[in-house]
């Protein structure tokens, strides 16, 4: 959900480029199209203020004016809107999200810093932060009918249908005091999601070991209480070890947005009909289900449990180069990086670090 004029959402093309607001006001180039038939359209051109000279055409008044659409499935090379969000750039393998490179932030902030950057447009000063952080901590509970909410589940439901339900079902407790037009009821929604999700997401896995509910604690950082509430039980105080928290803090931090992706689009869309933010963010959910999204990461767990043992992994790699029928190498970056995925750089110290422990 965009946070104003001066904080837009996401941008995407072939390339990737986002373009500034401000170059969107008026062009100061133009291009020609020759219809067949010998009508030409001129289509004002748009530069991004990032990465390589790339063109974008401004074909909104296409129709209108020539009664032509375009033909893009996939969107490959379609800038649905503007950004200063994030930037990638896939062969150069940059990710910045505000301008900063997205290891930088990950040596240097915390998610809930990042957080503030991607809403707000400026890393938080102590002030800031400490603001920030305690609004999303006021919202960190749920309304307590989602403990029951979580028991018509059998307990081998797949955790994405359960967080596609209980998204979308927020919707039924925040929708008749808002007023989407405003931006700051915009911002709350969105610091409600913030708060919201590791605590829906603790108490899906709490009923699917069928252990008790154990609620958020004010005091702790995100993450450790993420791990909090996913590992302590009402007789049994968890100890969050700091690396695993500090692990958690900073795959969210490299996990906080990539552009357009699907399931961005996806919310877009369904957030295009002025619908409940809450609903848009659960058809996004499903989106990132899928194999060839967010679901990728399952396929990776999936694929290691049929390697089995370390004396197989030869033979699958055999296979992989051989191509042969189902089988594929998965959890080896982005697609969209054509040489090195960025995040992977930071999160093979952090694997690291955690194995050690083992």
């Amino acid at each position: 959900w965009d946070l104003g004029s001066s904080c837009p959402r996401f941008v995407f093309c072939c390339s990737q480029r986002p373009i500034d607001m401000t170059e969107m006001s008026g062009a100061q180039e133009f291009a020609t199209l020759t219809l067949p038939g010998g009508q030409e359209h001129k289509i004002p051109v748009y530069r991004g203020t990032l990465g390589e000279d790339i063109n974008f055409l401004d074909i909104r008044d296409l129709y209108a004016k020539t009664n032509s659409f375009t033909y893009d499935p996939g969107f490959t090379c379609t800038a649905s809107c503007t950004s200063g969000i994030t930037y990638v750039d896939g062969p150069k393998g940059q990710c910045l999200y505000r301008g900063y490179p997205v290891a930088e932030l990950c040596a240097k902030c915390d998610f809930m810093e990042v957080a503030h950057l991607l809403l707000n447009g400026e890393l938080p000063g102590k002030k800031e932060k400490k603001e920030f952080v305690d609004r999303i901590e006021s919202e960190y509970l749920v309304h307590e009918r989602f403990r029951d909410f979580f028991k018509v589940f059998r307990m081998n439901a797949h955790p994405m249908a359960i967080m596609v339900a209980a998204t979308g079902s927020l919707s039924a407790y925040y929708h008749d005091n808002l007023d989407w037009s405003k931006p700051d009821d915009r911002e709350i929604c969105a610091v409600r999601l913030i708060a919201k999700m590791p605590t829906l997401a603790a108490m899906a896995y709490k009923g699917h070991i069928g252990e008790p509910v154990v609620y958020p604690r004010a005091g702790m950082t995100y993450a450790e209480n993420f791990l909090h509430m996913m590992h302590a039980t009402p007789t049994k105080a968890y100890k969050v070890n700091p690396i695993h928290a500090r692990a958690i803090d900073k795959f969210l931090i490299l996990h906080a947005d990539h552009e357009q992706n699907a399931s961005t689009s996806t919310v877009r869309i369904a957030g295009s009909s002025q619908a409940n933010p809450f609903a848009c963010i659960a058809a996004g959910i499903a989106s990132l289900w899928g194999p060839a999204h967010g679901g990728a990461n399952e396929a990776v767990i999936k694929m290691l449990n049929e390697i089995g043992s370390v004396e197989n992994i030869p033979k699958f790699i055999d296979d992989v180069k051989n191509k042969r029928s189902g089988i594929r190498l998965m959890g080896f970056g982005h697609r969209v990086y054509k040489n090195y995925d960025p995040r992977a750089q930071y999160m093979r110290i952090l694997c690291n670090q955690i194995f050690e422990q083992l």
